[in-house]
């Protein structure tokens, strides 16, 4: 990320990372617990350079930053919201340190549904991956009833009226598995849209006279699911990660 010169007040910087209210971190600074440049500050709201300047809480140096951008493999039952009175949300999966920064998700995922979910604060990234008008491709993987074919994908690339009525954008299918056993046959197929509707892998299958058993988002725009994150776990973006995103972002 590029410093920059702009200051801003030190109790601001440190509540931005989760250290806590102004009032906290006002008695924090009167304790002598946090520095600026290797001094002591008398006042909390001294102004600062969160990239340029030097800020220790307890000893520790302070990584400032604004924005965090999270890949979580979201497990079945929590729901793709900030709060929610009843059940668990992808929030109540990260640690407070990372919630502090109040990131949300990019889009949603139907309750029973796994996979790719991103997270972050940077809400100008998150409308431009979100509008309809950019049409941002999502890819998933899914067991369906019966055997699906190319009458299937042919349907699907022309556009499948859903149970409103709406006629979908054209998106690819490719049938990865037929199993037969004995729950009957079942397909492993892999689709990817450029839009987001209501329930709408499942409305799609629906329309051709099956029916979703399992589903999976595997990607999003340019980020595919990091194969070696358990089911309800997450980490960071890399660097090159977010700069593939924002890079993304500009192409659309």
């Amino acid at each position: 990320m590029s410093k920059g010169k702009k200051t801003q007040r030190l109790d601001k910087i440190l509540g931005h990372l989760g250290y806590g209210s102004r009032t906290d971190i006002k008695k924090m600074v009167k304790q002598g617990r946090v520095t600026l440049n290797g001094t002591v500050p008398k006042d909390s709201g001294i102004q600062a350079d969160p990239y340029e300047d030097r800020i220790a809480v307890d000893g520790e140096n302070i990584d400032y930053r604004e924005f965090v951008y999270l890949m979580l493999n979201k497990p079945q039952g929590v729901i793709s919201a900030t709060e929610d009175n009843r059940d668990r949300t992808v929030l109540d999966l990260i640690p407070a340190e990372l919630r502090a920064f109040s990131p949300f998700p990019v889009g949603r995922l139907d309750k029973d549904t796994e996979g790719f979910l991103l997270l972050t604060n940077d809400g100008q990234l998150a409308h431009d991956l979100l509008s309809p008008r950019k049409h941002v491709p999502k890819t998933y993987e899914a067991r369906v009833l019966g055997e699906i074919g190319e009458r299937e994908a042919a349907l699907f690339r022309e556009g499948v009226a859903l149970d409103d009525g709406y006629v979908t954008l054209p998106a690819e299918l490719e049938v990865l598995e037929v199993m037969r056993g004995e729950e009957g046959v079942q397909s492993h197929i892999r689709l990817t849209l450029s839009e987001g509707k209501f329930h709408q892998v499942k409305r799609m299958f629906m329309a051709v006279g099956s029916r979703v058993m399992y589903l999976k988002r595997v990607s999003m725009g340019p980020l595919a699911l990091d194969d070696s994150l358990a089911l309800g776990t997450f980490r960071e973006l890399t660097e090159a990660e977010v700069e593939l995103l924002k890079t993304y972002k500009k192409s659309l």
